[in-house]
């Protein structure tokens, strides 16, 4: 008896023992899903998507578009890279590189191409890139269709019935393949992608017409500097993947920012994306659109409108990607650009939900709305797909070039803006590096070989902090045609002087009517203003 007794109590404590051990398993098992959450809530928060991979395709120049500006703007041809122009690029190049080597005041190969060992090449646009990635899930429209898109976003400012369409955008999102913004080396090559697109072309080649040839009185490739956006096609065959390099600013006048042919377009779609109203910085500046109306107040739909002209860089990347989607069908696309490409790059991005890495852009967050491209509702950081690269000694990506002695405003450029959508990825050299905040520091070889190739790891990717700008103006809906808000009528004499684009003055003696102008003081998250305000005296 006392045997099976203690047989028994045994047994109890055996099972008191499993259970306490279940139970220590399970507030394990619970305690490592909480640190595994919160492990990938902060990847999330720095906008790093999981599972990274070594894509075992390389990159290939296959193609250069260029696209028609202002009076040209429905001519567009493309260059395919076949043995015969990269033989005849390779001699370019050198022929470039020679007369900055002989030139006391240049920096030579550096202001071409990397002084990196690693990239080492005598022919930049031979170079096969190896890049990284990572899935990622996008939240993104379900129609992102370029005839749709375009309908939705010229209906703004119009009775078009696509205004008020409510866009639909896929449940749950979608995997993308995405580039590996932790990866030095993918983000070194995309800089020097990015770089890439600035090195002069030869005046020849045989161009294709995608649209109706250039005019007969202009030589084969002229035209291409003068009156062209500029876009580098990288594809990888093996993983089917596009990568999109888009021109920056060639800003004359602005020292080491380097100077171009294309310098009159850079810095008309620069001021007109860039400042707070047409670039109208003071009485002394010629505005590029006719928006201004008076002291810091601006018509917002004729700004708008100005926005969208068909003639501009914006609508010249649309038409560059409507073409890429034709020629890779079925593969992915990656966007990049440095300063005003990478601008351009992050809302071809916004517009289509495209992964986009850019390099000291400035800030594009308030031409992204201006243009009313689509944003998800209540987007979450880790869905965000933007991540733009830039250091704290660099004026232009900060927003700090602006003001009566600032070089950007010496040269001609309002840069007027300096918030960014997406992530920021800040290098903070003036700190850990004692740099002073320079235009000089903008160039794109400064930020590869004394920035991402001096550093151990890249640069922490964050939501930037709640931005404004340009929050001193006034910006008022449809002055023209829609701004009465209050009217009275009065039998007084009065003169009356009437502002249009003709800029007429007419006085007459009439019953008038007293109009208040109104602004806009309230937006649903698509952009459209749904409350209205008087505006200030």
């Amino acid at each position: 008896m006392g045997i099976l007794l203690k047989e028994k109590q045994q047994l109890q404590s055996t099972d008191i023992l499993l259970s306490q051990l279940k139970g220590a398993i399970f507030v394990l098992t619970f305690i490592l899903s909480i640190f595994a959450y919160f492990k990938l809530s902060r990847q999330a928060d720095l906008g790093i998507p999981e599972e990274s991979r070594q894509l075992s395709g390389s990159f290939k120049l296959t193609r250069i578009y260029r696209h028609g500006i202002g009076m040209y703007h429905d001519k567009h041809q493309i260059l395919e890279i076949d043995d015969t122009n990269m033989e005849s690029l390779r001699a370019n190049y050198q022929s470039e590189l020679y007369i900055m080597n002989t030139n006391e005041h240049d920096e030579g190969m550096d202001q071409l191409w990397t002084s990196n060992p690693m990239y080492t090449t005598d022919n930049p646009f031979n170079y096969e890139f190896k890049l990284g990635a990572k899935n990622k899930n996008l939240l993104r429209l379900v129609n992102r269709d370029p005839e749709f898109i375009e309908a939705y976003l010229d209906s703004y400012g119009s009775s078009n019935v696509f205004e008020n369409k409510v866009l639909e955008w896929k449940e749950g999102g979608e995997d993308v393949l995405v580039p590996d913004v932790t990866d030095m080396n993918t983000v070194i090559s995309l800089a020097l992608m990015s770089s890439n697109a600035y090195v002069k072309l030869p005046q020849t080649g045989d161009w294709r017409n995608v649209t109706e040839p250039w005019k007969e009185s202009r030589s084969d490739g002229y035209g291409w500097d003068s009156d062209g956006l500029r876009g580098h096609i990288f594809y990888n065959e093996v993983n089917d993947i596009v990568v999109l390099s888009v021109k920056g600013t060639s800003a004359q006048g602005i020292p080491g920012a380097g100077d171009d042919e294309t310098t009159t377009n850079d810095k008309l779609n620069d001021n007109l994306l860039f400042s707070c109203c047409c670039a109208r910085v003071s009485y002394l500046w010629t505005t590029v659109c006719d928006c201004y109306t008076k002291s810091y107040t601006c018509d917002e739909s004729c700004l708008e409108q100005s926005m969208k002209r068909k003639d501009g860089y914006y609508q010249a990347v649309m038409e560059i990607y409507k073409d890429i989607l034709e020629a890779y069908p079925t593969a992915s696309v990656w966007l990049t650009g440095h300063s005003l490409g990478g601008a351009l790059s992050a809302l071809l991005a916004r517009t289509y939900g495209l992964p986009a890495i850019t390099f000291e852009a400035p800030g594009e967050a308030l031409a992204a709305k201006r243009l009313h491209l689509p944003y998800p509702p209540g987007l979450p950081e880790y869905e965000e797909h933007i991540w733009h690269i830039g250091h704290t000694a660099d004026p232009i990506f900060m927003g700090t070039c602006n003001g009566a002695s600032s070089s950007c405003s010496i040269a001609g450029y309002a840069m007027e803006t300096q918030c960014h959508s997406g992530y920021e990825c800040v290098y903070d050299v003036v700190k850990d590096k004692g740099w002073h905040v320079n235009i000089l520091n903008h160039r794109i070889h400064t930020l590869i070989d004394k920035i991402l190739n001096e550093y151990d790891e890249v640069a922490q990717c964050v939501r930037p902090e709640e931005c404004i700008d340009c929050y001193n103006w006034n910006f008022i809906p449809n002055q023209d045609e829609t701004s009465s808000a209050i009217t009275t009528t009065s039998n007084k004499k009065t003169k009356t002087n009437t502002r249009s684009k003709t800029a007429t003055k007419t006085t007459s003696t009439t019953n008038t009517k007293t109009t208040t102008a109104v602004r806009c003081i309230g937006r649903n998250w698509v952009g459209i203003c749904t409350d209205y305000g008087p505006a200030p005296t």
